[in-house]
């Protein structure tokens, strides 16, 4: 039988889709590529006997453009059998006589598509955001066993992948039977390889500890980047959005992590820009913070975080039916969340660079894409200067910064 597949939303549907891919080919099933075939081109052959969407809620377009993709799918292939999975309303388990054998983690196949491992540990959510949809389509948080996750990995290390991605809806919630995301990272940073790394998922600041310091603290092979789900830099919007922390207490986490993993620790975040309610001195609130927490921001906790943020996801706040902020007043205008968004892209360059200028000279871990380029443990995007194998880690030493790219010039040590 063939089979395609369609995907939306965040890395983690991307990851889970490519694995159930794996198993439906080692399963014999034909792979049928949707992507290649434009809606008004040429019908792709063979013909997908069943098509997987795997959808995405987490905004109201992102919702309508999944819809808008499963009707275009169903007028082109009329006799495919169309599944919903993931996050959306109308998502169903595959039916067991469509699904793909079901094999322990160690023994299921590897999708070698990508150029480094995504390793999910954890699926759900408890927290009740005032603008997420997520809980109700990913449920109540569930951990992968420790055992499991490790031999996934080592399966992953075999397979020649030399960079594992630790992924999960809410990674800070992992807990099996009391050991949690720290020691979980430990143990995936200490297993055998010729040489492998561990990178972090998206975290959130209000759930994790200084244990995740001494984990990074204590293993130079995980990746040098946090990337926080902020989503806000004034206390007052914090509490609307139900978040549990304060600036305060993000502050203190960052300022402890680099004072312990030096300047060369990125740091990430996403913020929401014009959730309702949020002001002009609610929003400068926010600038003065991701520019630079140590002489803006009114706290005197902030003087222990002098380095801004090195990396920014900002999006406008998209109205989500069926989420409290949905029906929250006063509503700020589209035109003014996309101006808000624009003046915080341009902190975020600003602040891209900066890092970006301090690593001149400096020899950085590449971990090699198809292209020949790759990704820094930092999370900066590296053209090589030179030959290396496709996944593996090579030294290199930073001479150039493009600004248009945000990327990074290097030469690979021989």
């Amino acid at each position: 039988m063939t089979i395609g597949f369609t995907t939306f939303g965040c890395r983690l549907n991307r990851a889970e889709s490519l694995d159930l891919e794996a198993q439906y080919a080692a399963a014999g099933w034909e792979i049928v590529q949707l992507t290649s075939a434009p809606e008004d081109g040429p019908v792709p052959q063979p013909v997908p006997d069943v098509i997987i969407v795997r959808g995405c809620s987490v905004t109201a377009k992102a919702q309508r453009d999944c819809e808008k993709k499963i009707n275009q799918l169903r007028s082109r292939f009329p006799d495919a059998e169309v599944l919903i999975i993931g996050c959306h309303p109308d998502a169903r388990p595959i039916p067991p006589h469509l699904a793909p054998p079901s094999l322990p983690d160690a023994d299921a196949p590897i999708n070698r598509q990508l150029s480094r491992a995504y390793l999910k540990v954890q699926d759900g959510c408890s927290g009740r955001c005032a603008f997420c949809i997520v809980p109700t389509f990913r449920g109540a948080p569930s951990s992968v066993p420790f055992e499991q996750v490790l031999a996934r990995a080592r399966a992953y290390l075999d397979a020649g992948f030399r960079e594992i991605v630790v992924s999960g809806c809410n990674l800070c919630l992992y807990n099996d039977a009391n050991r949690r995301l720290p020691e979980l990272v430990s143990a995936l940073a200490e297993l055998e390889s010729p040489g492998h790394r561990v990178r972090l998922g998206s975290i959130e600041p209000g759930l994790c500890d200084s244990g995740l310091a001494d984990a990074m603290e204590s293993h130079p092979n995980i990746c040098r980047f946090l990337h926080l789900s902020l989503q806000s830099g004034s206390n007052r919007i914090l509490r609307l959005m139900r978040r549990p922390y304060t600036i305060e207490h993000v502050a203190a986490f960052c300022a402890d992590a680099r004072n312990r993993l030096g300047s060369r620790l990125a740091i990430g975040a996403d913020v929401i820009t014009g959730f309702p309610g949020e002001t002009e001195a609610d929003f400068n609130e926010t600038k003065s913070f991701l520019s630079s927490p140590s002489t803006h921001h009114p706290s005197s906790l902030l003087t222990l975080c002098p380095l801004p943020f090195t990396f920014l996801h900002i999006f406008p706040y998209s109205e989500r039916e069926g989420t409290e902020a949905a029906t929250m007043r006063p509503v700020v205008p589209v035109d003014v969340r996309r101006a808000r968004a624009k003046e915080l892209e341009a902190i975020a360059a600003a602040n891209r660079e900066s890092f970006a200028r301090s690593l001149m000279g400096q020899e950085v871990t590449v971990c090699v894409e198809r292209d020949g380029n790759g990704r820094t443990g930092e999370y900066m995007r590296c053209l090589l200067k030179g030959t290396a194998r496709r996944r593996s880690l090579v030294r290199a030493v930073v001479d150039d910064y493009f600004p248009k790219t945000n990327a990074l010039s290097a030469t690979i040590r021989t």
